[in-house]
């Protein structure tokens, strides 16, 4: 009963503060998700605050569809327009390695072998090649990488 009464009272600062924890809360768990729901949440604040009127059902069914539209739009902005970064291959591990030079230390048979690359061992696809062969990265695969013989390694 007494939350009835409460959403029957329900003022342009009660999303306000609602906007505001749903930004802090972003903070602590981003995924920005949490930040559209506080601007949306803000958006119900000011309109209420411009018709204080306004029943408390169209206020959480603004809200329901403000959050809905918000996050739809900000996630088709940012598929569109990625994020620059000095690191773009940062959890694109074998990307990091396409166009460098390695020696085999393993034999590729049957267009198939595998390759220690710094700290870990990839399944590698190429041509037959002996052990102690310069190769260079082309391409990543899933986990595999593409490899060819070395130009220094062919002349």
């Amino acid at each position: 009963m007494q939350v009835l009464l409460y959403l029957e009272t329900l003022a342009y600062w009660d999303w306000f503060i609602a906007a505001l924890a749903l930004v802090i809360l972003e903070i602590f768990a981003p995924g920005a998700v949490f930040m559209w729901l506080g601007m949306a949440a803000g958006v119900v604040g000011a309109i209420v605050f411009f018709a204080p009127e306004m029943d408390w059902k169209w206020q959480f069914t603004l809200f329901a569809l403000l959050s809905v539209a918000s996050i739809v739009v900000s996630r088709r902005y940012l598929k569109r327009r990625s994020l620059a970064t000095d690191h773009p291959e940062l959890n694109r591990r074998g990307a990091q390695y396409v166009g460098r030079m390695f020696i085999l230390d393993e034999a590729i048979v049957g267009g198939r072998g595998r390759m220690r690359v710094d700290d870990s061992t990839w399944q590698i696809e190429g041509p037959d090649l002996p052990v102690g062969a310069k190769v260079t990265v082309t391409a990543l695969a899933g986990a595999t990488l593409r490899v060819e013989i070395s130009p220094a390694e062919g002349a």
